[in-house]
C-alpha cells in the first residue's frame, strides 16, 4: 500500500486557512479589504472579546447576486481575475479568492449581501466550512460578513491566541492602517459597546492624518514625484522628541506591506543624517502603475515585489533626504497658564550675573582664531580668517523666498549655549553640538576629495586597549588611515598611533582613538565601508569641536552659526543630540499679552 494519501478536503482548507487567518485580525483586514474592492465608501467593524466571539463586517459596496454569493464561498472563485495576463496588473487588493472560504472553513460564518437595484437579499450559513442553500432575506444593499467562534474547530490555533485586549489592539491597527490608506472613505471600529474608532470620509491623506494622530509638530512631510511614481506621507523629525521606535505604515498603491528596499532607503537617508540608531515613525503612501510592481508573492500579500527596485530606493531615500533637510528645530514654550506670567525667581533682570556674557564684550581684534592651512590644530575650527578680516552681518535686508534669515549671535550663556535671533524670536544653541555638526559635514566632504589632512606626531602615542578593540582599529586601518590616523599594534596590549588629523590636539586624539576603538568595536562585521567612515568622522568631529564651558568670542559664534546654516541637517549632531532649540515669536507675543 502507497504511503502517501489525499487529505481531506475540510483539513486541507483549514491547513490552507492557516496561511491566511493567522488571527483574528487577519479575517478583519481580509473581509475590510474586500469590502474596499466592492466598491464600498463606508465600512463598519464590530468585534466582541477580541474578535473570538464575533467580528462583523458591514459595508455599503455593490453586493452580490445569489448565484455569486454562493460561489464567493468557494475556494479560487473571484471576480477580479479572468486571464492570466491579469496578474501582470494586480489593481485590487484581493485577487486569489481564498479569503472568504478560509474563513468560512475556521468559524460560523454568516453572509448577507443585496445588489444594488436588487428586490431582496441572500442570506448563506457556513459552519467549519460546510455551507448551507443560499435563501432570500431582507437586508440593506451592500454586504454583511458575521464571524462568530473563530477557530473553534481548530484548537491548536485557538489556543494561542493572546488576551482578548492583545487581539483588540492588533485588530484596530490593522483598521488605522486600512483608514489612513484609503481616506475617501469611512471606517468605525466598535469593541463591544465601546467606539474605538471614527472616520468619516475625507478629501486627502493629510486630513486623515489629522483624524487619527492629530497635530504631530515631531513629523516632517514627505513628498516627491518623479518617474511616474508619487511619494506622500510624513517621517519623524531628526530632533524631534519621539521614540527611536515609532510605527511604521507603508501603502503601496493603497495596499499596506512591508517592503526590504524602501526601509533600507528610509535608514539610508536617517543614517547620512546621524549615526544614532533608529526606527523611524514613518506614514508613506506610494503609488505607481499596477504593472510596475507584483503584489502575487506573499501568502497574505504582505510583500511586493518592484520591477525597478533601484530606482524605487533612489526616489524613497531622496525624498526622505529632502524632507529631513527641511526640519525646523523644535520650539521651546514657557509654562505657565497661557496669557499669564511665569512666576519670576529675582525681581531684576540678571544680565551677567546670570551666566549670559554679552557679545559685544568679546568683540576683540586680538582675539583671533588663527587657521593656517585651512586648519586649527585644538580649535578645530577649519577655516576661520583672522577677526581683522572678519565682517559681521546680520544679512541682507530681504532674502530668497523660503530661505531663512541668519542667526545673530548676543552673547553665550554658561558658555555652553550660543543665544542668537532672527524675524522669527530666539535661538539657544548648543556650541558643542553646533560645531561637531559643522565639522562633521566638512569631514565628509573633504573625504570625497581624497583624505583628511595629516601630522606626524613627534612622539607616537602608545595606548593600552582590550583586544576586542584592538582588533576593531586594525580591520579598519585602511579607513582610518582616510581620516589621518596612523594606528598599528606595539606588542602586547598596546597600540601605536604615529600621525593623526590636522584638527586634533594631542590630548583630543587619545581620546578620540579611544573613542573609535568602542565605536567600531561594536560596528557589525558586515556594515559597509560608508557605515564605518560616518562613525568615525562623527567621532573624530566630536574630539575636535569646541567644549561645553569654552569661552566664545563674537567671531568663534558668528562662524558656528554661518557655517550651521550651510549644513545639510543643522538640527541634530551626528550622534542625535538637538542642536538648536527655538522661542518663537508668538510664543514671546502670548506670555507678554500681545497676541
Amino acid at each position: 500500500m502507497g504511503r502517501i494519501s489525499r487529505l481531506p478536503t475540510g483539513l486541507a482548507n483549514q491547513i490552507a486557512a492557516g496561511e491566511v487567518v493567522e488571527r483574528p485580525a487577519s479575517a478583519v483586514k481580509e473581509l475590510v479589504e474586500n469590502a474596499l474592492d466592492a466598491g464600498a465608501m463606508r465600512v463598519g467593524v464590530t468585534i466582541e472579546l477580541g474578535g473570538k466571539r464575533l467580528i462583523r463586517v458591514e459595508d455599503d459596496g455593490e453586493g452580490m447576486e445569489a448565484e455569486d454569493a454562493a460561489l464567493a464561498l468557494e475556494r479560487h472563485a473571484t471576480s477580479k481575475l479572468g486571464r492570466l495576463e491579469d496578474l501582470g496588473a494586480i489593481a485590487t487588493l484581493g485577487f486569489r479568492g481564498e479569503a472568504l472560504p478560509s474563513i468560512a472553513s475556521v468559524s460560523r460564518l454568516t453572509l448577507k449581501t443585496r445588489a444594488r437595484g436588487a428586490r431582496h437579499g441572500t442570506l448563506i450559513r457556513v459552519e467549519g466550512g460546510v455551507a448551507d442553500a443560499p435563501r432570500d432575506a431582507g437586508t440593506p444593499d451592500g454586504t454583511i460578513v458575521e464571524v462568530t467562534d473563530l477557530f473553534y474547530n481548530v484548537p491548536a490555533r485557538r489556543k494561542f491566541l493572546k488576551s482578548d485586549a492583545a487581539e483588540s489592539a492588533q485588530i484596530s491597527r490593522v483598521m488605522t492602517q486600512v483608514a489612513l490608506a484609503n481616506p475617501d472613505v469611512g471606517f468605525t471600529l466598535t469593541s463591544g459597546r465601546r467606539g474605538v474608532l471614527t472616520c468619516p470620509p475625507v478629501a486627502s491623506f493629510a486630513d486623515r492624518f489629522f483624524q487619527l494622530y492629530g497635530e504631530r509638530a515631531d513629523l516632517v512631510e514627505v513628498r516627491k514625484e518623479a518617474a511616474g511614481i508619487r511619494l506622500s506621507g510624513y517621517a519623524a523629525a531628526l530632533a524631534g522628541p519621539g521614540p527611536v521606535r515609532g510605527p511604521h505604515h507603508i501603502f503601496v498603491n493603497r495596499r499596506p506591506v512591508k517592503d526590504r528596499t524602501i526601509n533600507h532607503a528610509i535608514g539610508e537617508a536617517y543614517g547620512r543624517a546621524t549615526i544614532k540608531p533608529r526606527s523611524p515613525e514613518v506614514h508613506l503612501c506610494l503609488e505607481l502603475s499596477h504593472d510596475r510592481v507584483d503584489v502575487n508573492v506573499h501568502p497574505t500579500k504582505a510583500e511586493v515585489r518592484f520591477l525597478e527596485q533601484s530606482l524605487i530606493h533612489e526616489i524613497v531615500r531622496r525624498a526622505f533626504e529632502s524632507a529631513l533637510g527641511q526640519d525646523v528645530a523644535p520650539a521651546l514654550t514657557l509654562g505657565g497658564a497661557a496669557g499669564r506670567p511665569v512666576e519670576a525667581r529675582s525681581q531684576s533682570i540678571p544680565g551677567v550675573a546670570s551666566g549670559i556674557r554679552a557679545a559685544s564684550r568679546w568683540a576683540s581684534t586680538t582675539d583671533v582664531f588663527r587657521a593656517p592651512g585651512g586648519v586649527t590644530r585644538g580649535d578645530g575650527m577649519a577655516g576661520v580668517r583672522d577677526a581683522t578680516e572678519l565682517q559681521i552681518d546680520a544679512g541682507p535686508a530681504t532674502l530668497p523666498d523660503g530661505e531663512r534669515p541668519p542667526l545673530m549671535p548676543l552673547g553665550q550663556f554658561r558658555d555652553t549655549f550660543i543665544v542668537a535671533v532672527d524675524n522669527d524670536g530666539v535661538a539657544i544653541i548648543d556650541q558643542h553640538v553646533a560645531h561637531e555638526r559643522v565639522l562633521f559635514e566638512q569631514v565628509m566632504e573633504r573625504l570625497t576629495e581624497g583624505r583628511l589632512e595629516s601630522q606626524r606626531l613627534l612622539e607616537p602615542l602608545v595606548l593600552e586597549l582590550p583586544p576586542a578593540q584592538r582588533g576593531a582599529l586594525e580591520a579598519h586601518a585602511d579607513d582610518l588611515e582616510r581620516f589621518g590616523f596612523d594606528v598599528d599594534r606595539f606588542g602586547g596590549e598596546s597600540v601605536r598611533v604615529s600621525a593623526a588629523p590636522s584638527l586634533l590636539s594631542r590630548t583630543e586624539c587619545e581620546q578620540a582613538v579611544r573613542a573609535l576603538a568602542g565605536d567600531l568595536e561594536g560596528l557589525d562585521r558586515g556594515a559597509s565601508v560608508e557605515g564605518a567612515l560616518r562613525r568615525i568622522a562623527a567621532t573624530t568631529a566630536c574630539h575636535a569641536a569646541v567644549k561645553a564651558n569654552d569661552r566664545l568670542t563674537l567671531e568663534k559664534m558668528t562662524y558656528i552659526l554661518t557655517e550651521l546654516r550651510r549644513t545639510a541637517y543643522s538640527t541634530v549632531c551626528p550622534h542625535g543630540r538637538p542642536v538648536v532649540l527655538r522661542l518663537t515669536r508668538h510664543e514671546l507675543e502670548k506670555r507678554f499679552e500681545r497676541v
